[in-house]
């Protein structure tokens, strides 16, 4: 199933939706008392995901088209966001960076958090030196402590397509990277959340990006270091990964800011991130003094 949050039309507020190739439905119009968050729906349960499939199903009402929607973040509220650097190899290579034996963990602020064809804006005398990442994102569906590699992605509630903004200035003037990644609508994520059940391998999917119809990267979730049951075993060690939290696995190469000439983010520049079976990320961007 593919989930998203949208505005519908005369709503202020983003709400769950259930989306199919007809168009979107509140999930709340869908079963009683239906969740109006993803995070709603996680911590409800496989079965409440279970009853909007069946009444998804049946549904014979009106569908809005997605054309009459704006997109929210495809999370609102995650109880964390843990981002995993330098997991391809040609990413790390191209920054000049090591790869180590361990993953490199950081955190992002929820404030970064932005939809499918928002704008986010920035200031240049904060950067002159904003890149691109696209990654597959991964959302946790259960508690997960301790788990194994082998029966991590039991854990996995769904996908999604995230775009790593990233101030190379910033990032590269500081030891940790939490602040140059988190600046406000720095961390799109979206359009849809798919169930983990229509993706039956993470590890084979296309991920690309293009910046004004310039394909930029270009490569496969199968080049990625880790692989996502290797960062879930990781990162719940001794950690419970609450449901609902979101994981940034990392981004191939082909950034901007490594390239000759560098192709960098600036004012009127539209960026868009893919995944295979996912869906497209397009962020619009612009620049104030």
């Amino acid at each position: 199933m593919r989930f998203a949050h949208v505005i519908l039309p005369e709503s202020t507020d983003p709400a769950l939706v259930h989306v199919t190739d007809a168009g979107v439905v509140a999930v709340a119009d869908l079963i009683a008392d239906g969740p109006v968050t993803l995070e709603q729906l996680i911590a409800r349960g496989p079965q409440a995901t279970a009853e909007i499939e069946a009444a998804a199903s049946d549904y014979a009402g009106e569908r809005i088209d997605v054309a009459d929607v704006s997109f929210a973040p495809a999370v609102l509220t995650p109880p964390a966001i843990m981002a995993i650097g330098l997991n391809y190899a040609a990413h790390a290579g191209e920054l000049s960076l090591t790869s180590d034996d361990t993953p490199t963990v950081f955190t992002l602020w929820p404030n970064s958090l932005a939809g499918h064809e928002g704008t986010t804006t920035w200031s240049r005398t904060i950067s002159e030196s904003v890149d691109f990442e696209a990654e597959l994102g991964v959302i946790i569906g259960s508690p997960a402590r301790d788990v194994s590699e082998e029966d991590a992605l039991d854990h996995v509630f769904g996908y999604t397509v995230v775009n790593d903004i990233s101030a190379r200035n910033i990032q590269y003037s500081e030891a940790q990277w939490c602040r140059c990644k988190s600046f406000d609508d720095f961390t799109p994520v979206g359009p849809y959340v798919v169930t983990a059940d229509e993706i039956p391998d993470p590890q084979q999917l296309a991920i690309w990006t293009s910046v004004d119809g310039a394909v930029m990267q270009d490569a496969s979730t199968n080049q990625m270091i880790r692989s996502v049951a290797k960062l879930i075993a990781h990162l719940s060690t001794g950690i419970t990964l609450m449901p609902g939290t979101l994981i940034s696995t990392g981004s191939p190469g082909g950034s901007g800011y490594s390239r000759t000439p560098q192709v960098l983010l600036v004012d009127g520049s539209t960026v868009t991130v893919g995944v295979e079976g996912l869906g497209e990320l397009t962020t619009h961007c612009r620049t104030v003094a």
